[in-house]
């Protein structure tokens, strides 16, 4: 039975998110071609040496979390399962589309570079996104309508991304903790990601997509669609859901779902950070989920998938 990969999103970029596979051959060429995107500097050299401010910028931030996902994969494709099935959060979904084998992981990264400055080239200082736990969809729908603002991304349990201006979110969080909402955070993500606030970004990244060579899915991988949660099987039209991702709503819960009732018998979150591995853990606990990031080792990477991935 398939593992399921998940490719982290924005948010969680730190000095350390390489720390695994920054000397594996396997994916040093891919470091180097980064460095050509992020002016010369090789990335593992500059998660050390910027500031969290610069990790956190959008291209920057884009770039790195796709590296990560793409240098993980080469990394320990050899030792995963046959069948695998592959969801991307976020700017992870275009990690995923590289993963599934429709694009090289090099075209992969010149293709977020472009996401992300068409993305700058249509937002406002001081959009971003709002983490709410713990009021229902109907109350936070309220909110967004109120202040302006909309729904990003919907999370498992009562768990909601808003994106919109800056004073739309602080409305908004001020009226959710008068609310009792368990939880309310500020993300590290300086655009408003998957609102209508980028409806225009979304039309050009969908030109920028049609125009790209996409090459067949690699066999055993099924790739799931983060505006749905469906299975990609046309890719001309996988690609059109792509690019309104930036735009549109992301149901995250939909996704894991889908790699559920597709047979997933493991998650493996390829990072940086564990947030979606715990979601998992949260929402179906007797599927076993880990991210890359709480492995010291390769050897204890290859170890876990061994014993929760059948060949």
């Amino acid at each position: 039975m398939p593992v399921a990969i998940l490719c982290s999103g924005q948010g969680h970029q730190n000095s350390a998110m390489f720390s695994l596979t920054e000397s594996a051959p396997e994916a040093d060429e891919l470091f180097a071609y980064c460095a050509n995107l992020l002016g010369g500097v090789d990335p593992r050299e500059l998660v050390k040496r910027e500031s969290i401010e610069t990790l956190h910028s959008n291209r920057t931030g884009q770039i790195l979390c796709t590296l990560q996902a793409l240098a993980t994969f080469e990394t320990f494709k050899s030792y995963l399962p046959s069948q695998i099935i592959v969801a991307g959060y976020s700017v992870g979904e275009v990690a995923a589309w590289g993963i599934a084998g429709l694009f090289s992981p090099k075209e992969t990264l010149d293709l977020v570079a472009r996401r992300a400055e068409i993305m700058d080239a249509e937002s406002t200082p001081g959009d971003g996104l709002l983490f709410i736990r713990g009021l229902s969809r109907n109350a936070v729908d309220i909110l967004c309508t109120r202040y302006g603002a909309a729904i990003s991304i919907i999370n498992p349990g009562d768990a909601f991304v808003v994106g919109g201006g800056r004073p739309a979110l602080d409305a908004i969080a001020e009226a959710a903790r008068a609310a009792n909402a368990q939880r309310i955070a500020f993300i590290q993500v300086m655009v408003a990601s998957h609102t209508n606030l980028l409806n225009k970004a979304a039309d050009d990244f969908r030109d920028v997509l049609l125009a790209a060579v996409c090459s067949p899915q690699s066999p055993g991988v099924r790739l799931i669609s983060g505006i749905d949660g469906t299975t990609v099987v046309d890719t001309r039209a996988g690609l059109a859901k792509l690019a309104r991702q930036v735009s549109q709503t992301v149901l995250w819960s939909e996704c894991l779902r889908s790699c559920v009732e597709a047979g997933a018998t493991s998650f493996l979150e390829f990072g940086p950070g564990k947030a979606l591995s715990e979601m998992v853990a949260s929402s179906y606990p007797d599927v076993p989920s880990r991210s890359v990031d709480e492995f010291s080792s390769i050897a204890g990477v290859v170890n876990w998938i061994g014993s929760h991935g059948s060949p």
